[in-house]
């Protein structure tokens, strides 16, 4: 899971601040566009009284092949469909503002002494695994060690933080947690927002029990699995009878497994309650809908093109170095944002978005548009044009990979934009057709040379996870770009606890990654959604996941 970080400005205000760090206005519009990207949100926000019992609601939506967020092969549905029968601890508000969730954690202590951080958990005496199991500090333990990468045999999605806790500890009784940390982290909240069963923690089962396959007795929460078909890929859950806390409202949560353009023919039928309006076309069939609202507003989603630097072709730096020089940015948002009448500014970042503190435009700083000097640094490097336009080195043509995923007509036409961007610098894209299923699998292979991913921010703390868009040795790391000094750099950034002079660092270090030609963030785009009319506590919300249990029917 993407997250994201922002460090205050001194060592005892840290703890105390990082909770408003992060602040979301709206975007600033000059005459020549926006300054900042959109923070709107729209999703109906109601208090819980206010949402009727019963009822069901259901997206569209499947497991993936791996179901644990932790793991490096999850995604962002993996996310989702978890937080529905497992603990959601900690929250946050659009904005970012950090919420407890006192269903388990009915008390938080933070203090730095010595310059070392001790956070102190204290469990709901109620909470409990559907198992039985207590959730004390046995599973803050367990999911400490599993990510921290003392052991390498864990697949963890980012070790970044946990590396930095020296010990977790029974504290007055079992169900309190003590975590202490070398220096001071703020960004804790993002380490502990879920946790794994002690026994979901073994390097078996966190690599894979949860390959298409859900372990509701390891869970907790309002709402437990009702049933998982693994040959249709439907997921339903249901109010969970050993809940502590207020009850669901929904009788039931449906997941059905569709396409992107199935869901939208799916919730015209009024077979869904929600999807997403990913492109105009899709806009344009969902609006004036009976009995639908439009629901739109900013989003801490950011698309980024990857270069494989281990691809042969794309070992040659100056290969890549032109392939960036040649992508028009501007030109593939407008491809993007056709027919949404929405704006925003190109992302400068892969860690924080424009409306957060402590942004800086680090793409404008390290690359930049040049088509014209695209050729001229091919000549350098040894490329010479051929007959046929396509240049060539050493009796090989430079001819490079574009992996396409899925049939969204907006891939397609963002690919074949990217096909004419290189064509004049006389690099021949060839585009390939993937399946989404191997998503996953093409990535973790590097089965790739071009590739769009896209990283959805699941809390504010987006700075913590530099490492693992750049450092050298991550999985998350798709390029497989950086050296040993940058990433010395890059981890050194962590361990800065004013928020100015690491907001610095972060973006000096990013600077440098960029610049390896390697990793470019394309853009954003809105959070768009159709939603049948009365739907409570969803659609647009930024870095807010409201509470299972506050989701349903407006009264």
């Amino acid at each position: 899971m993407r997250a994201r970080l922002v460090l205050p400005t001194a060592l005892v205000a840290a703890v105390s601040v990082a909770a408003t760090a992060c602040q979301a206005p709206a975007a600033k519009v000059t005459t020549d566009g926006p300054r900042t990207a959109s923070a709107a949100v729209d999703y109906n926000p109601q208090p819980y009284d206010k949402i009727k019992d019963g009822g069901t609601y259901t997206t569209a939506g499947t497991f993936d092949d791996q179901g644990n967020p932790f793991n490096v092969n999850a995604t962002l549905t993996a996310a989702r469909v978890w937080s529905w029968y497992n603990a959601d601890a900690i929250t946050y508000s659009p904005a970012g503002e950090v919420r407890y969730n006192p269903d388990y954690y009915s008390d938080v202590k933070v203090t730095v002494d010595g310059g070392d951080q001790k956070v102190v958990l204290t469990l709901n005496p109620k909470a409990t695994f559907n198992d039985g199991t207590p959730i004390d500090w046995r599973a803050i333990e367990a999911t400490w060690k599993a990510n921290n990468g003392s052991d390498k045999e864990y697949a963890a999605a980012s070790t970044d933080g946990y590396d930095r806790i020296t010990a977790v500890e029974r504290g007055k009784d079992a169900k309190q947690a003590v975590i202490r940390f070398k220096g001071v982290n703020p960004a804790w909240p993002a380490l502990f927002s879920t946790f794994l069963h002690p026994k979901a923690a073994t390097v078996g089962n966190f690599n894979t029990a949860y390959v298409k396959k859900a372990h509701p007795e390891w869970g907790t929460g309002p709402y437990t699995v009702g049933s998982w078909d693994t040959h249709s890929g439907n997921i339903t859950f249901v109010r969970n009878p050993g809940w502590w806390g207020k009850k669901g409202k929904l009788d039931k949560r449906v997941y059905v497994n569709l396409e992107s353009t199935a869901a939208v023919n799916a919730f015209k039928n009024g077979q869904l309650d929600y999807t997403s309006a990913v492109d105009a076309e899709s806009l344009k069939q969902l609006k004036g809908l009976k009995g639908t609202e439009i629901r739109s507003g900013g989003s801490p989603f950011e698309y980024s093109l990857n270069v494989n630097t281990r691809s042969p072709i794309l070992a040659d730096k100056a290969v890549r170095k032109a392939v960036i020089e040649s992508v028009d940015r501007p030109q593939i948002a407008r491809i993007q944002f056709q027919g949404l009448d929405y704006k925003e500014p190109l992302p400068g970042s892969a860690v924080l978005y424009s409306f957060q503190k402590g942004y800086e435009d680090n793409v404008a700083a390290a690359v930049k548009y040049a088509p014209g000097d695209a050729p001229k640094t091919l000549d350098a490097a040894g490329w010479k044009p051929g007959p046929d336009g396509i240049r060539v080195k050493d009796g090989k043509k430079l001819e490079i990979g574009y992996t396409l995923l899925g049939d969204d007509p907006l891939g397609k036409a963002t690919a074949g934009a990217l096909a004419a961007m290189l064509k004049p610098a006389g690099i021949h894209l060839v585009i390939k057709k993937g399946d989404d299923a191997d998503f996953a699998k093409i990535l973790n292979e590097r089965r790739f040379d071009l590739i769009l991913s896209g990283n959805r921010s699941m809390d504010p703390f987006g700075a913590r996870y530099l490492c693992d868009f750049y450092c050298t040795g991550r999985d998350s790391n798709l390029t497989g770009a950086g050296t040993p000094a940058l990433d010395k750099e890059i981890r050194a950034t962590s361990a800065i606890a004013d928020l100015t002079e690491q907001a610095a660092a972060v973006n000096k270090a990013e600077r440098k990654a960029l610049a390896q030609y390697a990793f470019l963030p394309l853009f954003s785009g809105p959070s768009t959604y159709g939603v049948k009319k009365g739907l409570a506590n969803v659609g647009a919300t930024i870095f807010h996941s409201p509470l299972p249990e506050t989701v349903g029917w407006q009264k």
